[in-house]
Order: C-alpha cells, then structure tokens, then sequence
C-alpha cells in the first residue's frame, strides 16, 4: 500500500507574481515569508541574476492543507485550453436556484479581480450547474 503525496500545482505564465496574487485572492492563500536573510521577496528577486529576477513566485494555503501552487514565467503564451483546471469549490451542497446565486455573486467577485466570465453551465437533470471562468492570463478554472 503506498502513502499519499503532497504535491504542487504549477502554472505556465508571463507574470507569475501577478497571477499568483490573483490565486491568493480567489483561494484565501497567502505568500510565504521570504527565504532567511531576506526582508521581502522584493529583496530576494532583486538578488537574483537579471535573467531570473520575477521568473517565480508561490503562495500557499495558511491552513497547510490545500497544495501550493507555484507559477514559472514561460516564454510562449497560452494557445489552446488548459488540459487541468481547477474547480473552486464555491456551491458546495447547494442546489439549483441557491447554488446559481452563489456562483454569481463569486462571478462577479472575481471579475473584479481580473477575471473573465465564460459559459454557465446549468443543472441538466444530473449534474449541479458550474461557471466556467478565466483567471488573469487566461487560465480556465470553473466555480462549482
């Protein structure tokens, strides 16, 4: 039997502190404290060689259970849809009517972090409906 692992979800971006920040807000994470030595991550990345200097930047949920989730500066942009994505749990346990006003009005909180609204998908019978959004750089992510 093996042992569950910890992991790390990555994101491909151009500006992985913006995107990161962007994360912060929609999941209640937080940036870790700077490595020692170190007043800031401000300090840090400018001690860095140029070429690396805002090439990274994480954040991490202040309760150590969720993954942290770290975003590396790539030189390409985003072509085609995301093959993961995550879903931010918003309506859970909610249902028709009470669950579509919770995800509209995280819709709309989101939005005025940056984010962009895609389609809504409803209840059909089986599944609960879900907003598909984009995040700052275009990433998709649904609310469920």
């Amino acid at each position: 039997m093996s042992s569950v692992k910890q992991f790390q979800v990555t994101f491909d971006c151009a500006d992985p502190e913006r995107v990161a920040r962007f994360w912060c807000e929609v999941l209640g994470y937080v940036v870790p404290p700077p490595p020692e030595g170190f007043a800031d991550w401000g300090e840090f990345d400018r001690s860095l060689p140029p070429e690396s200097q805002g090439a990274a930047f994480a954040c991490v949920d202040p309760t150590g259970v969720g993954p942290r989730l770290f975003f590396q500066r790539v030189p390409e942009g985003k072509v085609v849809k995301n093959r993961v994505h995550l879903d931010v749990r918003v309506g859970t346990g909610l249902v028709r009517e009470e669950r579509l006003a919770v995800l509209e009005a995280e819709c709309v909180r989101l939005e005025a972090l940056g984010a962009t609204r895609g389609l809504l998908l409803r209840y059909d019978g089986v599944n609960e409906s879900c907003q598909n959004m984009q995040d700052v750089e275009g990433n998709e992510f649904c609310l469920d």
